[in-house]
């Protein structure tokens, strides 16, 4: 499990290095063309449970740490479905990855 760091001191969140991966792509486009969007995700434990929605904006620190040595392939179709939900009013979130790729 990796961890996307936004913000300064930073909050983590915790994300599988692959959907990690993903989302790198998606926010560092989104960002290099000057675009702000929300990201948000579903929480779900013993003492963290809800949603939360941060609005993502070049001027925070953001950090992507890997746990892996191994650098996840990239699947092209599910790169643009998370781009499609950035695009959306609801920013953003974690999609399922298409199957079969």
């Amino acid at each position: 499990m990796g961890s996307l760091v936004y913000g300064s001191p930073g909050a983590a969140l915790e994300i599988d290095d692959r959907l990690l991966a993903h989302l790198q792509l998606v926010i560092v486009t989104k960002l290099r063309r000057n675009e702000q969007f929300l990201l948000s995700w579903d929480s779900e434990g013993a003492y963290d449970n809800g949603h939360t929605a941060v609005w993502i904006n070049p001027s925070i620190p953001l950090h992507f740490k890997y746990v892996g040595s191994k650098r996840p392939t990239l699947n092209r179709a599910w790169s643009e479905a998370l781009m499609d939900a950035a695009n959306s009013a609801g920013g953003l979130r974690a999609v399922p990855e298409p199957a079969g790729e």
